[in-house]
C-alpha cells in the first residue's frame, strides 16, 4: 500500500508539473491563445483620415471634405424591447427591412453576436442628428464617421476625379494599404495624386466586456495609432475661367483646354457634355446616379480632351509651315500661286481661299489649301515622287518633336496619343511597301486624313508657338501644400523642338493677320492682340466641326487655348468666338460690353438639338 500510495503521489506530482509547464508554456511562448483572448476582448476602431483638400490657382477651395455617417450594431445587446417603430421612423425604414438588416446567419465565421457589425451606411447629417438625440434609447447601436468630398462649384468634373469604396481587387492589389470600406479616387486629380491625398489611417483599441460593451482604452492607448490628414493640393485650374468655359459649352459636343505658355499649366480643361461632381458624392441614390451617366448617349464620363482623337484640320497648317521652313522647302519669299484648287493629272482638291498668289504668311491668314498641299509635297518627295518614305518619315519625327503622335504624360489617367502615321503606316495601309505616293495622304497636309490630335495636343501646339519654339509638359499640380514635395521633374523641364527661332516670326504673323483681317476675325478681342487659326474638320457622319487655337497676347503671352466644337461647322462660327471670349475673360476679367451679343449667342446656341 505504501508504495502504490507513493505511486500515487508521484503521478499526481508529475501531472502537475506538466500542467504548470503547459500553463506557462502558453502563457510565455503561445501566442495563438493570447491572440484569441484579444479578439474577444478588444474592438479595433478605424480613424480615418482627412482627405486632401483640392484649390484652384487663385487660392481658391474647389474640392472639401464632408461628414457622412454609419449606423453599426452589436446584436447581443439589442433589447427586445426596444421601440422598433420610432427607430425606423427616423432611419425612414419599414420594418421589413428593419428586421432584414437585423438578420444575418449566426453560423457563418464572419459575423458574431458580440462584434459590431454595419446595419446602415451613408447617413446624412440631418438624419445623423435626428438619430443621435435617440440613440441612448437603443442598446447596441452606435455610429461611425467617415468623410466623402464636397465641392464648392458644379464644374471641373474630369480634371478633379472622385472617389469611391474599394473593391476585392483593390483590396487585394493594395498589399495591405486599403481594406474593406475604404475610399480611393477612382478617376482625374484624385486618381493621380492619391498616394499623397489619401492620408494614413490610424487606429484605436477597445477594451470589451463579454457583451460587446466598450469598457475602456486597451493599456492606455499604447497600441493606438494616430491618423494623419492627406496633403492638401493646389491646382492650376482657374475655377472661375473653368465655370465661365463650362458655360460657353453648354448644349455643345467638345472640348476646351487653355495652357499657361511659360508653365504648361492647364488653366481649363473642358469636355463637353460634363456632370456636376456632385452628382457622385456618397449619396443613398449614388449607385443609381453613377449607372445613369454610364448609359448616357452623350458619354459625359468620357474626357474628350484626352481620349477624342480629332483630325485637327487648318490647324495644322501653321505647324506644316514651321517644318517646310526648316527643311528649306519653303522660304518667306516663296510664292504659290491658287487657281481655286490643287490639281494632279485628274484629280482636283478644292480650296475655299480667293484665288491669288500667297507667301507663307498670306496663305496662313486666309487658310489657303492649295499652297499647303504643294508644301507637303514637297517635304514628303524629298527624295523624289517614287520615294514618299524618307520624306514622310522626316516630317513625323518634327510632329514628334512637338509632342503628337503619344500621349504628353498630364497629370491624369487615360490620355491617349492621337496618331502621327509613318512610311510603315502606309506600307500596311497600302498593304505593300512602298506601294503608295505622296498624292494618296495628300490630305494630311490641311489636317485630313490619317492624322489625329487630342485637344489637349492642340492647346499645347500653340503654346509651343507661342513660346517660340519650346514647350512644358501640361500638368494640373500646381504644387502641394507642402512646399517639401517639389512637382514631379516632367513638368519642369523644358523640351525644344528642332526649329530655328526666326521661322515663328512669319508663322505668328500670319496668324495675326488671320484673327485681325482673315479667317479668324470672330477671334478678336478689344485691347488685345490675339494669333489665332481657325479650322474645319471634315465630318463623313453629319456636320462639319468648328476648330480654333490661339494665343495673346502677341508679346509675352499669358495663355494658349485650344476649341473643338463637333458639329459647330466653320471654324469661325463657334470656336473662335467661345476661344476670343476665354481669352477676354482670362486677361481682363470681363467681357467688353460691345461683345455681350456673342457672349449671349455662344451661351444660348443649342447644337444638340440637331442630332
Amino acid at each position: 500500500m505504501e508504495t502504490r500510495s507513493k505511486i500515487i503521489k508521484g503521478l499526481f506530482l508529475v501531472t502537475g508539473i506538466v500542467m504548470l509547464l503547459r500553463v506557462g508554456y502558453m502563457q510565455l511562448f503561445d501566442r495563438s491563445y493570447r491572440i484569441k483572448a484579444e479578439t474577444a476582448t478588444l474592438q479595433k476602431q478605424t480613424i480615418y483620415p482627412s482627405r486632401g483638400l483640392i484649390y484652384d490657382r487663385n487660392g481658391k477651395l474647389i474640392v472639401y471634405n464632408q461628414p457622412i455617417y454609419d449606423l453599426y450594431v452589436i446584436a447581443n445587446l439589442v433589447s427586445p424591447e426596444m421601440d422598433t417603430a420610432r427607430l425606423c421612423r427616423v432611419l425612414e425604414m419599414d420594418k421589413k427591412t428593419f428586421r432584414e438588416k437585423m438578420e444575418r446567419n449566426w453560423n457563418d465565421v464572419r459575423y458574431s453576436k458580440n462584434v459590431p457589425y454595419l446595419f446602415l451606411d451613408k447617413i446624412n447629417a440631418i438624419k445623423y442628428a435626428q438619430l443621435q438625440e435617440i440613440l441612448h434609447a437603443f442598446p447596441g447601436f452606435s455610429t461611425e464617421v467617415r468623410s466623402v468630398r464636397g465641392y464648392q462649384f458644379p464644374s471641373a468634373a474630369h480634371a478633379l476625379g472622385y472617389i469611391s469604396e474599394v473593391d476585392q481587387e483593390i483590396i487585394d492589389s493594395s498589399k495591405g494599404v486599403y481594406q474593406k470600406r475604404d475610399m480611393y479616387g477612382v478617376s482625374g486629380l484624385e486618381a493621380h495624386y492619391e498616394k499623397f491625398l489619401k492620408g494614413d489611417k490610424g487606429t484605436e483599441y477597445q477594451l470589451k466586456d463579454n457583451f460587446g460593451r466598450k469598457v475602456g482604452s486597451y493599456r492606455d492607448g499604447e497600441r493606438d495609432a494616430s491618423a494623419y490628414s492627406g496633403m492638401d493640393l493646389i491646382s492650376t485650374i482657374d475655377i472661375g475661367l473653368q465655370t465661365y468655359a463650362e458655360e460657353l459649352m453648354n448644349d455643345k459636343i467638345g472640348s476646351i483646354v487653355a495652357i499657361e505658355p511659360k508653365t504648361g499649366e492647364i488653366l481649363t480643361t473642358v469636355s463637353s457634355p460634363s456632370y456636376d461632381p456632385a452628382m457622385l458624392s456618397a449619396s443613398a441614390d449614388r449607385a443609381k446616379t453613377f449607372v445613369q451617366l454610364q448609359n448616357d448617349t452623350l458619354k459625359p464620363f468620357f474626357n474628350r480632351t484626352l481620349m477624342a482623337k480629332y483630325p485637327p484640320g487648318s490647324i495644322f497648317k501653321p505647324i506644316l509651315s514651321l517644318i517646310a521652313l526648316q527643311e528649306g522647302v519653303l522660304t518667306t519669299q516663296r510664292y504659290i500661286t491658287c487657281s481655286g484648287a490643287y490639281i494632279y493629272k485628274t484629280y482636283r482638291w478644292g480650296c475655299h481661299a480667293t484665288p491669288g498668289v500667297r507667301n507663307v504668311v498670306t496663305a496662313i491668314e486666309e487658310s489657303c489649301n492649295t499652297f499647303f498641299y504643294n508644301v507637303y509635297q514637297d517635304l514628303v518627295n524629298v527624295e523624289g515622287f517614287e520615294n514618299p518614305a524618307p520624306g514622310l518619315n522626316q516630317l513625323t519625327e518634327h510632329l514628334t518633336d512637338f509632342g503628337l503622335g503619344a500621349p504628353l504624360m498630364v497629370d491624369l489617367p487615360e490620355e491617349q496619343g492621337g496618331l502621327i502615321p509613318n512610311s510603315e503606316f502606309y506600307d500596311d495601309m497600302y498593304e505593300g511597301k512602298g506601294d503608295w505616293r505622296s498624292t494618296y495622304i495628300i490630305s494630311n497636309a490641311i489636317g485630313q486624313g490619317e492624322i489625329e490630335l487630342t485637344t489637349l495636343q492642340m492647346a499645347n501646339l500653340v503654346a509651343i508657338i507661342a513660346n517660340r519654339g519650346f514647350y512644358f509638359r501640361p500638368h494640373l499640380l500646381k504644387r502641394f501644400a507642402d512646399a517639401s514635395i517639389p512637382l514631379p521633374r516632367r513638368f519642369l523641364t523644358p523640351k525644344r523642338v528642332r526649329i530655328d527661332d526666326q521661322h515663328f516670326d512669319p508663322v505668328i504673323q500670319g496668324m495675326q493677320r488671320s484673327v485681325s483681317q482673315g479667317t479668324s476675325t470672330f477671334a478678336q478681342v478689344p485691347g488685345i492682340m490675339v494669333c489665332g487659326k481657325t479650322g474645319t474638320s471634315e465630318n463623313p457622319h453629319g456636320r462639319d466641326h468648328s476648330v480654333f487655337y490661339a494665343f495673346a497676347p502677341q508679346e509675352n503671352p499669358k495663355i494658349a487655348v485650344a476649341v473643338y466644337i463637333e458639329n459647330g461647322g466653320w471654324g469661325g462660327s463657334y470656336a473662335a468666338p467661345i476661344a476670343s471670349l476665354l481669352i477676354e475673360k482670362y486677361l481682363n476679367r470681363k467681357i467688353d460690353p460691345s461683345r455681350h451679343w456673342i457672349e449671349d449667342r455662344m451661351i444660348q446656341a443649342n447644337l444638340l438639338a440637331d442630332l
